[in-house]
């Protein structure tokens, strides 16, 4: 029915991946200021006072729900837009959802996540 998509990925991409997900018709989405590392180990800096190592780094965490059959272009458009080819450029975690309620609505399931012009109606036009 309904998969979420969590994306870290580098706070100066977020324009680029927020751009290719509104191409392919993904309109509702959160975004949230994380901090993290990965595989790295963050990166030392030398100041005045001395050398001090950064190892948690800001990331931007980007999470969207949306219909099973949106998830391959989902996440194409997110590696594509948010690819430089160093490292710490990201990761995508994909959760399937049990339900999905809009409050103001009472709808549920398929109909509480749909937009107007979204990924879904674009298909059907």
């Amino acid at each position: 029915m309904t998969q979420k998509i969590e994306a870290i990925i580098r706070t100066e991409k977020l324009h680029a991946v927020k751009n290719a997900l509104s191409d392919i018709g993904i309109v509702g989405l959160t975004v949230i200021e994380v901090k993290g590392r990965g595989r790295g180990n963050g990166m030392e800096l030398q100041w005045r006072t001395g050398r001090y190592v950064v190892d948690l780094l800001p990331r931007v965490m980007i999470s969207i729900v949306l219909s099973d059959e949106n998830v391959a272009a989902t996440v194409d458009a997110i590696k594509t837009a948010a690819y430089t080819g160093e490292k710490g450029d990201g990761v995508i975690f994909i959760y399937p959802i049990e339900n999905v309620i809009r409050i103001s609505t009472g709808e549920e399931g398929r109909e509480a996540i749909s937009y107007q012009g979204d990924i879904d109606t674009r298909k059907k036009a």
